[in-house]
């Protein structure tokens, strides 16, 4: 039992690299943070992973009691949830970094803000949709306590990783170049499109079970 836990944090831990894509926006945040101190860098940096972790924990917990409040079943959320990750995954695929996650008035309000850590970065650059919804299915498909505690932890530990990157986000991306960054978003987007596949046919089947007898 203990190893399929492993097993199933491990799964989240992977589906949260390709949904997050880190390395791949990592190019907007030098942007974005270019006139900034390196201390001012990695406050952001931080801000910005503390908030991640906040929205993904805060959808595991109250992901399955959003889904009973409208009456969706997990089925159901599963199959959107899952031709959402696969759009943004082709988006990803065609070398898009960002843009599907951010829409023309987001732009245009992130350059007044102080606090662009929290937004555009965490939301909706770094936690969004895809992540969103992936964490929802896994926190709807394994409810009981620990492996709840379990997922949570997960967030966690890729956050504090993520972050870990993001303090040598400079020499990271001068070293990986654009194109480097390109060929590693386009890896992420076909993982991302092959978990979305999972999470439609999974979905299906718990909606259509005499279909996939």
């Amino acid at each position: 039992m203990q190893t399929i836990e492993l097993a199933i944090f491990l799964q989240f831990f992977l589906g949260l690299v390709a949904a997050v894509n880190p390395i791949g926006i990592m190019p907007i945040f030098v942007s974005l943070t270019g006139h900034m101190t390196l201390e001012e860098k990695r406050k952001t940096a931080r801000t910005a992973h503390i908030a991640i972790a906040s929205i993904l924990i805060i959808s595991l917990v109250a992901g399955q009691v959003l889904l009973d409040m409208f009456s969706i079943s997990l089925d159901s959320f599963r199959v959107v949830g899952g031709l959402l990750i696969l759009t943004i995954a082709f988006s990803m695929m065609s070398g898009k970094l960002g843009e599907d996650k951010q829409n023309n008035q987001e732009k245009s309000e992130y350059v007044s803000r102080e606090q662009i850590g929290v937004v555009p970065l965490a939301m909706p650059l770094l936690a969004g949709p895809g992540a969103i919804s992936s964490t929802i299915v896994y926190g709807a498909r394994h409810p009981n306590l620990l492996d709840t505690v379990g997922i949570a932890l997960t967030i966690v530990v890729f956050c504090f990783c993520s972050w870990l990157l993001y303090r040598s986000a400079p020499f990271i991306v001068r070293f990986l170049g654009q194109t480097g960054i390109n060929i590693i978003t386009r890896i992420m987007g076909l993982i991302l499109g092959a978990l979305g596949i999972e999470f439609i046919a999974n979905g299906l089947r718990g909606l259509f079970p005499a279909l996939m007898g």
